[in-house]
């Protein structure tokens, strides 16, 4: 599972002109699911994600989590992250997992995160989605379990 986070002071997911989420400060994530892709990878990369510690603390250090701050968390399904690009010109999917299961780890991971009392806006999984964000530092981190 790949997770691609942004810290941002504000980011937003549109779907047809129309905003589906929105959140505040907070990480962006972009998931890719792949085939070995299962619920203990999902928790796994959540707790990496909600305690990863990316924003700054009074000392001006990288010191803080999302829980730390009580920040919101954008997800948005990303199967290109599960890209091979090695070899050649065009980028390889064969390692992303099919769209029922990566669906489903996504949902997964989104009622988790929840559950954590994060506060949680999302994507839609399979869409057209156009991505806005105002990214903080930048900060951008790739994360893989």
């Amino acid at each position: 599972m790949q997770g691609l986070i942004q810290r941002v002071k504000s980011a937003k997911v549109e779907v047809n002109d129309q905003v589906i989420g929105e959140i505040g400060q907070g990480i962006l994530l972009l998931l890719g699911v792949e085939k070995p892709d299962d619920e203990q990878a999902a928790d796994k990369l959540l707790h990496k994600v909600s305690n990863y510690r990316i924003f700054t603390d009074e000392n001006d250090k990288m010191n803080l989590s999302l829980k730390d701050i009580g920040g919101e968390l954008l997800v948005v399904s990303q199967f290109t992250l599960a890209a091979d690009t090695k070899k050649g010109m065009r980028p390889s999917f064969s390692s992303a997992a099919t769209p029922s299961q990566a669906n489903a780890l996504y949902e997964y991971f989104v009622t988790q995160a929840k559950a954590q009392g994060i506060s949680v806006a999302t994507g839609e999984f399979g869409a057209d989605m156009q991505v806005s964000l105002c990214n903080d530092g930048p900060v951008t981190f790739n994360l893989s379990v």
